[in-house]
């Protein structure tokens, strides 16, 4: 007898579940708001880490223990428990950053600079290979914001402020994720559905405020080469689309994205995403479930989410053919990735496997680095460094793996230092093997034109995620931009209230005139999730280059310093002139510092 298709066992299933069951897969928990005994007894679908959220010493072997231990529960049958595979999720967003030891790729921002569509392909494959390791199915991951912005403290997860450069990239993401959908797979979920890098003053969960068709052609577009690679799940975005939130929005939801589209997966909304939509949670649930959200992320409320959602259904609220829908399509989902086949996590073949963090991995990750580099100054020829060149390396970044490494890694902010990043290379650490003469002075105190041919300062941004990152004048921006829950402003602390680097990090500046001073000509290279207003420092340097946030693998940057291999990085985002200026390619009075494709090199 042959095996029934995916389509009727999906069927059976769902005529055997009552609705608590289905109402469990509709839900996912943050791991440390729930317990095995509770995945099984609620029937949960998923559980995942937020940022930070890490069991044990967190490394690969910590989390293929407890990811077992969640789809043990969920696979215990009994008369009040179906067998479900639990599918568990995480944001490894640029590498499994959240895990220490990980391989940390470039942030997109830097990957996008790089205009190498097979590059992203490999790095999500590599990706893929070290979330299995951990003993996790699913990635929410790729973001395919296409960033206008440049305050919004997200830019760095979006590859370009041109979607052409998004649409290249992002159904090769979901190829060298997903594969085949065998065991060397992970799930995919593009995010964040829509619009979330053109709100009004580029406000973190702000208002986007654009016609329809001007959303498709910047901001929609990018979905399609996602779908068309057929991944499997996408993400709701916290933003508002002309006065009304995504999480709520069917048009967008269910007619767009599951209509004229075409997508099949499911969606999936983002962290407590329906707080936004109503003050009073039954409300908002109902305006979620019924525009087309099919699996709620609700982190540690996600009891009276179960509650609250059985009393509207059985109010007739919410329909049983929506509750249907959704749990079709998260069952489908799991079938489809092979879930109900697969043994436990402790029992997979990619489990602890030794290629995590491996040399082979980190090696693409200093190709993406080498790639991404974007050289915007370079007089008299001070690049490429000689290896007997007396080098001085200086800046507060110069020797701190946790500042390449940006948001999203070890913990939500990300982490500063070299402690949590083990495995991997500072930009000192990297200049150092290459010229072990070289001195480091953070600094720059140690300059001297006797002693010094040549210094590196490297300088820029402290790692930020998310509504921390953003830069605002004031909170009032937050109100002129949407961004409330239930009725009151979400306040975050802001990075800052300029782009101005001179401001905002004066030390920098201070350190590269110092050194200038003393007659060592400097190579300024930035690290930072965007472009800066950065002209006294272009002014006070003789090189000048962009390093975005390269990830684990500083020995990139030395590569191209010293010439080992040219600059190739483009500018995917347009370099402004001014703290006021905002300019995207295309706009009609266009004229940035440096133009989107900007980008100098040894052989030019």
């Amino acid at each position: 007898m042959d095996r029934p298709t995916i389509e009727q066992e999906v069927y059976v299933l769902l005529e055997r579940m009552n609705l608590a069951q289905k109402i469990g897969q509709m839900t996912q928990a943050e791991r440390m708001f729930v317990t095995p005994e509770e995945v099984r007894d609620f029937h949960i679908g998923s559980v995942l880490s937020g940022g930070g959220s890490c069991p044990g010493d967190n490394r690969p072997s910590d989390w293929v223990e407890m990811n077992d231990a969640y789809w043990m529960a969920s696979m215990e049958a009994d008369a009040e428990h179906l067998a479900i595979p639990l599918i568990y999720g995480v944001d490894a967003i640029h590498g499994h950053a959240n895990v220490l030891g990980a391989t940390v790729f470039p942030h997109n921002i830097g990957l996008g600079a790089s205009r190498d569509p097979d590059l992203i392909e490999r790095i999500a494959a590599v990706t893929a290979r070290e979330i299995l390791a951990t003993g996790v199915d699913w990635t929410f991951a790729p973001t395919l914001a296409v960033a206008r912005d440049d305050r919004w403290g997200r830019t760095y997860e979006s590859y370009a402020e041109d979607p052409s450069v998004v649409v290249e990239y992002a159904g090769r993401f979901v190829r060298g994720m997903q594969g085949d959908l065998g065991d060397d797979s992970v799930v995919a979920c593009a995010k964040h559905w829509v619009g979330d890098g053109g709100t009004r003053f580029g406000m973190d969960q702000g208002e986007t405020t654009l016609s329809f068709d001007a959303l498709d052609r910047i901001h929609i577009s990018p979905y399609r080469p996602a779908i068309d690679a057929e991944v499997l799940t996408v993400m709701a975005s916290f933003n508002s689309w002309n006065g009304d939130k995504c999480h709520g929005h069917r048009y967008l939801l269910t007619d767009v994205l599951k209509g004229q589209l075409g997508f099949r997966g499911f969606v999936v909304s983002d962290w407590d995403g329906i707080s936004y939509l109503s003050e009073d949670l039954g409300e908002a649930i109902a305006m979620g479930v019924n525009a087309g959200i099919d699996m709620f992320m609700i982190g540690g409320e996600w009891q009276p989410f179960v509650e609250q959602l059985r009393s509207l259904v059985e109010a007739g609220t919410v329909s049983m053919e929506r509750i249907d829908d959704a749990v079709r399509r998260i069952l489908t989902v799991k079938h489809q990735f092979g879930l109900f086949d697969k043994p436990r996590p402790a029992e997979r073949a990619w489990s602890n496997h030794a290629s995590f963090g491996s040399p082979e991995h980190r090696e693409l990750a200093r190709e993406a680095v080498r790639k991404s580099l974007v050289l915007l100054k370079n007089d008299s020829e001070t690049l490429p460094l000689q290896k007997q060149a007396r080098i001085l390396v200086a800046g507060r970044n110069a020797d701190n793996r946790g500042a390449l490494c940006g948001g999203f890694t070890v913990e939500w902010q990300g982490t500063i230092g070299n402690d949590q990043i083990p495995g991997g290379c500072s930009v000192w650490e990297g200049i150092r093997e290459m010229s072990p003469g070289a001195e480091l002075s953070v600094d720059g105190s140690l300059a001297s034109a006797d002693r010094h041919d040549v210094a590196v300062v490297v300088i820029g941004e402290n790692p930020y995620a998310e509504g921390m990152g953003d830069v605002r004048a004031s909170d009032q921006v937050i109100v002129e931009s949407g961004s409330m829950i239930r009725g009151q402003m979400k306040v975050l602390e802001a990075y800052g209230t300029t782009l101005e680097l001179a401001r905002l990090h004066p030390e920098d500046l201070a350190t590269i005139r110092s050194i200038a001073a003393r007659g060592v000509p400097v190579v300024a290279v930035l690290v930072s999730g965007r472009p800066l207003v950065v002209n006294q420092e272009l002014a006070n340097s003789a090189a000048f280059v962009a390093a975005w946030l390269p990830g684990s693998e500083g020995k990139g940057v030395a590569d191209v310093l010293f010439g080992a291999h040219d600059f190739q990085g483009r500018l995917s985002f347009s370099w402004p002139k001014d703290d006021l200026q905002r300019a995207n390619v295309g706009d009609a009075d266009y004229d940035p510092l440096f133009e989107f494709g900007y980008g100098l090199s040894y052989a030019s």
